[in-house]
């Protein structure tokens, strides 16, 4: 059972929105929480343990996992399982790959976004020689995954909990644009039977200007925009995970 939980701050108290919903959400389950600076953690000054959660950015949750000597998630942002649903070519390429496509200039944009969890550059639509500059302070031999242009309608995240959708909140496009609920539902059932689901997650999809509903990409629910889910549940699904990962007990649900 998680006994405390530690919420990265901004300094003075100031919080992301995804860290107030936690701080309200603990509260509520009679849970202390404790602020504190990514310093504290990296210089290993905050008494993290297997009863403690930590929440905050990606990199901070990663390095209170080290420190508890975890084995860290590996991303899975496109599963192949769901390759159906994602209705565009994807593919991996390298930094420098991309550089020599923009460089020969055959007037096909792709957009290019970081592999793994080091996001070394914002996701993003390269079309010309001049994009170069958004990859200039990258390795060449960074891994990306690449993928042809979709004209995105609507954008959508769907928070999954011990295989149930607990909530659904868009954060891109139209929102008159609604998703295809059956199409999702689908999804989430074969992404759950294929023996790789976790405990929580976010699963974004989208509408393309076909009305397709589309996967965008899957996120692991240890660290992800909240936008706007309602704390409590919020707080579940980041708590499940965390507990997965470190393999304690889950505390009852407020």
């Amino acid at each position: 059972m998680i006994r405390k939980a530690f919420l990265q701050e901004n300094g003075h108290g100031k919080m992301e929105p995804e860290i107030r919903s936690l701080y309200e959400g603990f509260q509520a389950r009679n849970i202390p929480v404790e602020l504190f600076l990514e310093k504290r953690l990296l210089r290993r000054q905050l008494p993290v343990a297997s009863d403690t959660l930590v929440a905050g950015s990606i990199p901070v949750v990663l390095a209170a996992l080290r420190q508890l000597e975890v084995t860290l998630p590996v991303p899975n942002d496109f599963p192949p399982c769901l390759e159906p649903y994602l209705h565009r070519r994807i593919w991996r390429s390298t930094v420098g790959q991309v550089m020599n496509h923009l460089y020969e200039g055959d007037g096909h944009p792709v957009f290019v976004k970081p592999e793994g969890r080091l996001k070394r550059f914002s996701g993003r639509v390269l079309s010309f020689p001049d994009d170069i500059r958004y990859l200039e302070n990258t390795s060449r031999s960074a891994p990306v995954f690449c993928s042809r242009t979709v004209d995105w309608v609507s954008e959508y995240r769907v928070f999954v909990l011990g295989g149930d959708m607990v909530g659904t909140r868009h954060y891109a496009g139209d929102p008159s644009v609604p998703l295809d609920a059956a199409v999702v539902a689908e999804a989430v059932a074969r992404w759950e039977q294929s023996g790789e689901a976790i405990a929580a997650y976010g699963i974004d999809f989208g509408v393309l200007g076909n009305g397709t509903t589309a996967l965008v990409e899957l996120n692991d629910g240890f660290s992800l925009g909240s936008y706007g889910l309602d704390s409590a549940l919020y707080t579940n699904v980041v708590l499940a995970r965390w507990c997965e990962l470190i393999g304690c007990a889950t505390s009852a649900t407020a």
